[in-house]
């Protein structure tokens, strides 16, 4: 099966061994979740496993041909065996922890080639070099000049830190990929099997698709609603993308603008809780604080994020003069809430639980169960033609719900047993009994691009935290700095725009947040904003040229080079580039502040930057601005981001005369027009 059919075919096209594989991947997780049957060692060996096994069967060694199957089953088996040998001798391996045998380094040794291999074949050569450079300084970095070098570690000490610890390849971003990443993956699946998309869609057509530049803010409204339950940027570009950039092409929107909002729009869902993408977990793993945390000093720049992007798209489509659709070919947004509420019950009921301190886990457990009963249970009851049995099926829905804590995950299943039972010998139940089937293979294909880049990224965790060489950096970041914040963060910015020029958001993170968060953290930036700020511009690289991940997915759709799109993204984002800025010098933005008072000026201030940022960058607000107004809009933006004693006040001083003559200068050109 070739690389481009593994990634885009519809699962009833698999190959059967490969359809069979993934149904037994995400019935293995599922089950790990439920019910912890393996210690937490032996559940991120078999994660590790069952992704090897996938991507051998998935993706060739080179090109875009079907993989060998001989060499393809060897591999992949080759890789469950490393499973099955930390299964089967954990004891024994506990026991003589750092003192390896033959056979411990023969698997280990395998077990680095496989996953090397693996992840050059679904990413590319760039983070397997990058990785690969990490474990030649663990091998040889006692070698080099100055504060590089080390004490010097033996070929077997790296080998047991990366393959029989847990700071290697079974580290914390596998351990998060095993557990959280993969049920909220499994989560968005079913709900984008059950409808969710077309819901989102229909939402925003109606709201948006009427207004100016209406299949513009479309995209970005179901492209922010997507990122609710996906958490994934390319993978809303390729699902919303296929209905918004064709509808803002038909429109009037240049190719490569229409691309780039999609793309922009699409990034956003990372940091879009409550499913925020896979580092946000990663995150609250490695700096030990709940996910909610974590959620809530997302939630204000990811509401500035896509106000930005939102502003940016209305000023474009009012200096083009693109209007929206006629309102009568717009569906009615609240006509298809009413249609498909019901897909938001499980998605409600997972906010609650995050935001009342559940473990990611346990949530997304109980959202995944919650949505394959809402999907089992509406295909039941649309057979039922009485009002009142709906409704006691409604009723008891929100009773299990209720009562979920009691009744335990394995009264759960045995719910969702009976309905597969009832929904066999209905009609038409059996096609959505397909459609559950098919929502569990695509999550085991979805979170193969995720768990190789975690496990691979372990790496760098590895060699990282057996040599110390964080520490170093960190130092030569503050040296560089000398003790200046604002070179450090711009510092921080470039080193995380330019990894992200071939790796993923995952371990550019990764990366970033062991070398240049702690520098930020010693120059006073509180731990969970220096975090965020990496992750963030981390994001931000997939928009950036030269390689700009999420535009490259956006090309082929909108018929434009990813090259193009991507310097349009820039420009879109740009007012987006200041959030992060104007967090570090206020953290209030991200809820991390003692007064709500804070927030709110913060929020507000944010809200005057943006949009004088915006302004800037396109050049109009009620009509084409002037050279010197462009200049004036950066310099009042510039002003509310310094946080220097006086600043905002001019800030807010320079932006209120500017917008204040600016009107009165519109008003005066329409007069004489007239």
């Amino acid at each position: 099966m070739s690389e481009h059919q593994g990634l885009n075919a519809s699962p009833s096209e698999w190959p059967k061994a490969l359809f069979y594989t993934a149904l037994l991947f995400s019935t293995y997780q599922i089950i790990t979740a439920a019910f912890h049957p393996v210690s937490s060692q032996v559940l991120r060996a078999g994660h590790v496993g069952f992704l090897l096994l996938m991507v051998f069967l998935c993706y060739p060694a080179r090109g875009t041909g079907r993989p060998w199957q001989p060499l393809a089953w060897l591999l992949g088996l080759a890789g469950m065996a490393t499973f099955a040998y930390q299964w089967v001798f954990e004891g024994d391996l506990i026991q003589r922890s750092g003192d390896l045998t033959t056979l411990d380094m023969i698997i280990g040794i395998g077990l680095t080639l496989l996953i090397f291999e693996a992840a050059r074949r679904v990413m590319g050569i760039a983070l397997p070099l990058i990785c690969g450079l990490f474990l030649l300084y663990g091998l040889f970095g006692e070698y080099l000049p100055g504060d590089l070098a080390h004490r010097g570690y033996g070929f077997d000490q790296i080998i047991n830190q990366l393959a029989f610890g847990t700071e290697g390849f079974y580290g914390t971003p596998t351990y998060v990929s095993a557990t959280y990443i993969f049920l909220f993956i499994l989560f968005g699946a079913f709900l984008e099997q059950a409808g969710m998309i077309k819901l989102f869609t229909d939402f925003a057509m109606g709201l948006f698709g009427h207004k100016l530049g209406g299949p513009a803010k479309v995209s970005v409204a179901s492209s922010a609603l997507m990122g609710t339950i996906t958490g994934s940027g390319v993978a809303n570009v390729v699902t919303t993308g296929q209905f918004t950039i064709p509808l803002m092409k038909r429109f009037g929107y240049r190719p490569a603008f229409a691309g780039a909002v999609e793309a922009t729009s699409s990034m956003g869902s990372q940091i879009m809780p409550p499913v925020m993408g896979a580092v946000a977990f990663i995150m609250a793993e490695t700096i030990n604080v709940p996910y909610v945390e974590v959620a809530k000093a997302a939630l204000i720049p990811a509401l500035l994020y896509f106000g930005s992007v939102f502003w940016m798209v209305h000023l474009e489509a009012k200096s083009a003069n693109l209007r929206g659709l006629p309102k009568d070919q717009c569906p009615s947004a609240w006509a298809a809430v009413k249609e498909r509420w019901f897909l938001l019950i499980p998605l409600l009921v997972l906010v609650y639980l995050l935001f009342s301190g559940r473990t990611p886990m346990f949530s997304g457990t109980v959202g995944l169960a919650l949505t394959a009963i809402v999907i089992l249970g509406s295909a039941i009851i649309l057979k039922v033609s009485s009002k009142i049995m709906r409704m006691v099926f409604w009723i008891a829905l929100g009773i299990l719900c209720a009562g979920f804590f009691q009744l335990g995950i394995g009264v759960v299943f045995g719910v969702i047993g009976a309905l597969v039972a009832v929904c066999w010998f209905i009609k038409g139940g059996r096609e959505t009994l397909q459609a559950c089937v098919h929502a569990l293979a695509e999550g085991a294909r979805h979170a193969i691009p995720v768990g190789i880049a975690c496990a691979l990224v372990g790496v760098i965790i590895g060699v990282v935290s057996l040599t110390g060489i964080a520490t170093t950096f960190a130092g030569y970041i503050l040296a560089i700095g000398q003790n200046n914040l604002f070179l450090s963060l711009v510092l921080t910015m470039i080193t995380c725009l330019i990894l992200g020029m071939g790796i993923p958001t995952i371990p550019n993170y990764i990366i970033t947040s062991a070398i240049a968060a702690p520098a930020l953290l010693d120059l006073g930036v509180p731990l969970i904003v220096s975090h965020m700020f990496v992750f963030y511009f981390g994001l931000m690289a997939d928009l950036t040229p030269p390689v700009a991940l999420a535009c490259f997915a956006a090309a082929p759709i909108a018929k434009e080079n990813g090259f193009k799109i991507s310097l349009w993204a820039v420009r879109i984002a740009a007012a987006g580039f200041v959030v992060p800025f104007m967090a570090v010098y206020d953290p209030a933005l991200m809820m991390q502040g003692d007064s709500w008072g804070a927030t709110l000026y913060m929020f507000i201030k944010s809200i005057f930057a943006v949009g004088l940022w915006g302004m800037a960058v396109v050049g109009y607000l009620n009509m084409r601005l002037a050279w010197w107004e462009r200049i004036w809009a950066f310099a009042a933006g510039v002003a509310l981001i310094l946080a220097l004693p006086i600043s905002d006040e001019i800030g807010y001083a320079l932006g209120a005369l500017l917008i204040a003559q600016h009107l009165w200068r519109a008003r005066r050109v329409a007069v004489a027009a007239a």
